[in-house]
This record gives structure tokens, C-alpha cells and sequence, in this order.
């Protein structure tokens, strides 16, 4: 057989690979067109739309002009927003610990000697998929005069109890309180599925060793779900930053505006009084908020996750 008939088959062969290639690549950007294009037109356009809407005076009707970094400006010196954006770091302060420690703290007491866990791990997971909106009109009724707890206590003592949502003081501490029962479920299940995967025999040596309860916690529990609690503590945060229903159906921002939440702000800007350039700046703002305490919280967790154990 001759050198040009041995050559000519491999030739085709090599031939059949690039075409075989070009039309697995045509499949693939077929089938991940539709995603592709919902992403840009639903995501990725208005991302950038607004970040241009930020530096204009936008209004639902009429002419737009550029006014540059005046929308910033304006919402740093505005009362209101200042208020909410402290309000918002105050939500933050307090429901971040909180739910971490409920969620932990249930995690240990549903260890494997537990009779039940699995069913209890249903119960307290339900209200994670509850719609919030239902939650906080029940919460709401649970908290207004008259209601579950109010009633309960002048039924028991003869005094009624404070106006939780209508007082000052007592309204964003409501809030929070609503707001950890409804979110500390994920992070339980989380923590509890960490815990799970900690050898026993660990545990087993520490206690023949001596160790205490508290002591097998801090010194094998903590560190060993300490992946598990950056990543809860990391999506936790960033969900408190953007807390809105709560407020909203609750209080309204209210009493005066001690509940004020920097989403209600954008809201309000946004779909009150239609003012995009100002809503598209403060949204833009608590963009760079969440980003940087974000990073923050990754450049620290060199110091305490362990990730080799």
C-alpha cells in the first residue's frame, strides 16, 4: 500500500474532528441561548441601566438630563436616608448574632441521641418556606393591642404590654424578632449537617479525656463547622442588608421612621415618587455597602475558618 493511501484516511479523520467540534459548539450555544438571553435582557441590562440612571435626573415623565454625582450628593445630606441607612445597619447588628446563635445553639441540641430531629428539623425549617408576606401579617397580629401576646398578658397579669409596633423603642426590635424566627431555619439545617459530619470518635476522645459540653464545643465543634458558619454568617449578611418585607408590612418605616430600611428608601424613591436617578444612586450605594463588608468578611476568614481538619 502506498504512502499517499495510508495518509489519506488519517487525513479525514483529522478533518472530522474540527467539524464534529463546530457543531457540538452550535448545540451547546443553542440550547444555552434562552438562558443566556433572559440573563442579559433581565439582569445584565438593568444592572448597567441603572448604574446610568444613577448619574441622571430621571423622572417617569419628561426630559433627562446628566447631572453627574448630584444624585449621591443629595441622598448623603438628605435626613431621611441617613436615618435609613442607620436603621439598616441596626437591623444588621442585631439579627445577624441572633440568628447565628439560635440557629447554632438548636443545631447542638438536635444531635444524633435526639428522638425526633428529623421531624423537628421540618418544623423549624417550615417557616423559611412560608411566604413572608403571610408570616409578617400574622406576626403583625400577634404583636398589635389586643392581639396573641397582649392578650395573653393582661389575661395572666392585668397589664397590657407595650404597643411593640407602635412605640419607639420597641418597633425594630419587633422586626427583628419576627425576622429570626422567619430566617433561622436554613442556617439551622446547615450548621446541623456540619455538625453531622464531625467524627464521633473526635467527640468520644475529648470525653474520656475530661472535657465538658462546652468545652468539646468551643474546642472541636466551632472549629470544625467554622466553613459552614462563614458561608451562613457571609449569605445571612447579605440578605439583612436588603431587608424590605418585614418593615414594610409591619410598620411601614414606621413609628416615625424608626424602622426605615435603605430598600424602603429605594422603594419609595423608585416607585412613590417615581425619582429613578435618586432610587438607581441609593440602590447603587447599598450595592457598594454589601460589597464592601462582603470583602471584608472574606479577607478576615483566614483568621478563624478551618478549612483542614
Amino acid at each position: 500500500m502506498s504512502d499517499d493511501a495510508i495518509a489519506r484516511p488519517a487525513a479525514v479523520a483529522g478533518g472530522g474532528r474540527p467539524s464534529r467540534l463546530r457543531r457540538d459548539g452550535r448545540a451547546a450555544a443553542f440550547f444555552a441561548a434562552p438562558s443566556m438571553i433572559g440573563l442579559t435582557l433581565f439582569t445584565l441590562f438593568p444592572i448597567v441601566l441603572s448604574l446610568v440612571m444613577a448619574f441622571f435626573r430621571w423622572p417617569a415623565v419628561g426630559e433627562r438630563t446628566f447631572t453627574g454625582v448630584e444624585n449621591f450628593t443629595t441622598l448623603f445630606t438628605d435626613p431621611v436616608f441617613r436615618r435609613a441607612l442607620l436603621n439598616t445597619l441596626l437591623f444588621v447588628v442585631l439579627y445577624l448574632p441572633l440568628n447565628l446563635v439560635v440557629s447554632v445553639g438548636l443545631a447542638v441540641w438536635m444531635g444524633p441521641r435526639i428522638k425526633g430531629r428529623k421531624a423537628l428539623r421540618v418544623v423549624f425549617f417550615l417557616p423559611v418556606v412560608t411566604p413572608m408576606v403571610a408570616n409578617a401579617i400574622v406576626w403583625r397580629m400577634i404583636y398589635q393591642p389586643n392581639g396573641l401576646i397582649d392578650g395573653s398578658l393582661y389575661a395572666a397579669t392585668g397589664t397590657h404590654a407595650p404597643n411593640f409596633l407602635g412605640e419607639q423603642g420597641w418597633a425594630m426590635f419587633a422586626v427583628v424578632a419576627m425576622s429570626v424566627w422567619q430566617g433561622f431555619g436554613y442556617n439551622m439545617l446547615v450548621f446541623s449537617a456540619a455538625l453531622d459530619a464531625i467524627p464521633r470518635h473526635l467527640l468520644e476522645a475529648a470525653q474520656i479525656d475530661g472535657a465538658g459540653p462546652w468545652r468539646q464545643f468551643f474546642r472541636i465543634m466551632l472549629p470544625m463547622i467554622s466553613p459552614a458558619l462563614f458561608f451562613a454568617s457571609t449569605m445571612t449578611l447579605i440578605t439583612s442588608f436588603q431587608v424590605f418585607t418585614q418593615p414594610f408590612l409591619m410598620t411601614g418605616g414606621g413609628p416615625g421612621m424608626d424602622t426605615e430600611t435603605l430598600m424602603m428608601f429605594v422603594f419609595d424613591k423608585g416607585f412613590s415618587i417615581y425619582q429613578y436617578g435618586l432610587a438607581s444612586a441609593g440602590a447603587w450605594i447599598l450595592f457598594v455597602l454589601i460589597l464592601g463588608v462582603t470583602a471584608v468578611q472574606f479577607a478576615g476568614q483566614r483568621r478563624w475558618v478551618t478549612y483542614d481538619v
